[in-house]
């Protein structure tokens, strides 16, 4: 039997954005914490480089800062920016005092660099930051009387009434069964969206859920023409999303072709530390041009022992291929990496429907621009999700919760056609990289558009016919998030950031943002 379960706060979503929202909420609130698979597996979790901050006499918050608006091509919003640098210290601090340890050399923390960084200000845990992040945020999490995990589970919708968002149909995937959690306050804090592509550096779970959920509610989109491909994955046929982490440049890693010979400084005198964007479209033209499968990248020089003790997850899954980074350069490809676009929120992260917050790479606040600079992100989730946490802890909630009616699944069938989901899945990903890639063009989207709505009816009458699955649940969200990105991508008549089209390939004097709305 369906039931309704009634928290003071709903968050969708356990990467880090999510954990810190729940984390920084009172402990006199009762919170539900949502996980769609492991609690664990999540973009977060993968996170090899670090956290931007500036924890030096030698950098400053205006360096951060026009480092940040630099690298998003003049789209970001200088205020959301100064916001986020400014509180980066802090984030750094509350990490620590949840039982983080950022890697030090003689007491001091080991700042590397990265694209697009002036100086020095990543700190970092080796090269699993993500990981440790995650480890200690879920032991803190778990110590919290008043938080409830429930794993396994993916949203299905939202819940609305008049007085805005009041939580969310939430299947349970080990009994099938779509149960009520009713909320005063919802978070959504589900991850980015570049499972949309066929080649994603991202964990399977990043299928544009809260996105397109937030979409059909009503929540305004912004933005999300701007896929950030991370230019450095690891190019072999078992490697199956694993990244090279951004640091490894900026610890002096070159981009080379097979025959050695070095490409970048044709592309950017920045060489191999410009911006993601443009390493990624250098590598991607490359590719193109020369008819290769992937460029190289080299790091052999700085020594086994040296590479052990700064790259020692690199250093052991490519030697798990054979591949020993201390001797050879790393076969890589670009890969679509992050979504800098989203739910349109304000600093407290609020979304412009009442009672509903977005927080970390779901939400669309303004310091990305159109191309993220490295590891702003997980900074990005921890600020917000802060000032998300504040916010509702100064609200008034109500003592009594709204009544919704149980999920209706009378009038349909379990699905004889299960290949038919797979079918579509994979069609849409292809449709998304070869059409609405690194570099596009007004041809190939107009064809990515006509499909994507030919698709998204038939997984509509699908939907409306058989039993929601957790495999339906995503099928629905990547077309409708599909439809998005490239209904975005079609209204910015320009090149900018990490949206490159050949057809307008400068970049406009006019500074606008791609909004869509519910029609």
């Amino acid at each position: 039997m369906p039931i309704q379960l009634k928290f003071d706060v709903l968050i969708i979503g356990t990467g880090s954005a999510g954990l810190v929202s729940a984390l920084q909420l009172s402990e006199d609130l009762s919170v539900a914490l949502i996980s769609k698979d492991k609690i664990l597996e999540g973009s977060s979790y993968y996170a090899q480089g670090g956290i931007s901050a500036v924890l030096t006499n030698d950098d400053n918050f205006d360096k951060h800062i026009e480092d940040t608006l630099a690298s998003g091509a003049g789209l970001g919003d200088r205020e959301a920016v100064r916001f986020m640098v400014e509180n980066a210290p802090d984030a750094i601090a509350s990490l620590e005092e949840s039982g983080v340890r950022f890697t030090k050399q003689e007491k001091k923390y080991h700042l590397t660099t990265e694209g697009g960084h002036s100086e020095r200000r990543v700190v970092h845990v080796a090269d699993k930051t993500g990981q440790h992040i995650q480890l200690n945020l879920l032991e803190s999490v778990q110590n919290r009387k008043n938080i409830s995990i429930f794993e396994n589970c993916i949203a299905v919708d939202l819940l609305l009434n008049d007085n805005g968002c009041a939580g969310a149909y939430i299947l349970n995937k080990t009994n099938n069964g779509v149960e009520r959690f009713i909320s005063h306050k919802t978070v959504i804090a589900t991850g980015g969206a570049s499972k949309a592509y066929l080649y994603t550096s991202n964990p399977d779970t990043s299928t544009g859920d809260g996105i397109a959920m937030a979409y059909r509610s009503g929540c305004d989109i912004v933005n999300m023409e701007f896929t950030q491909f991370h230019p450095t994955c690891l190019f072999h046929p078992h490697a199956k999303s694993f990244l090279i982490s951004e640091s490894v440049r900026g610890e002096g890693g070159i981009l080379i072709l097979q025959n050695g010979e070095e490409f970048m400084h044709k592309y950017d005198n920045r060489k191999e530390l410009a911006p993601r964007d443009i390493v990624a479209r250098a590598i991607d033209n490359e590719m193109k041009t020369r008819g290769i499968d992937c460029v190289y990248l080299d790091i052999s020089f700085k020594g086994k022992k040296w590479l052990s003790e700064r790259f020692p997850t690199i250093l052991e899954k490519c030697s798990s291929f054979g591949i020993d980074i201390s001797q050879e350069p790393i076969p890589v490809v670009p890969a679509a990496h992050y979504t800098c676009g989203g739910i349109q929120t304000d600093r407290d992260a609020r979304t412009n429907i009442s009672n509903l917050y977005a927080v970390g790479e779901v939400a669309h606040t303004g310091v990305h621009g159109a191309n993220r600079m490295a590891s702003n992100s997980l900074l990005e989730c921890i600020v917000f999700a802060k000032s998300c946490a504040k916010h509702i802890n100064g609200q008034q909630l109500p003592k009594e919760f709204p009544v919704f009616s149980s999920w209706d699944a009378s009038r349909v069938s379990p699905s004889k056609e299960k290949v038919v989901v797979l079918h579509l899945w994979d069609e849409i990903r292809r449709i998304m990289w070869n059409f609405v890639g690194i570099v596009r063009s007004n041809k190939r989207l107009k064809y990515a558009k006509h499909r994507l709505h030919q698709i998204n009816l038939e997984v509509d009458s699908y939907y409306r016919t058989y039993l929601v699955t957790s495999d339906l649940i995503e099928l629905r969200n990547l077309v409708k998030t599909a439809q998005i990105i490239v209904n975005s991508a079609i209204s910015r008549t320009e090149s900018r950031g990490l949206h490159f089209n050949e057809d307008f390939k400068q970049q406009s004097s006019k500074i606008i943002n791609t909004t869509i709305k519910k029609t």
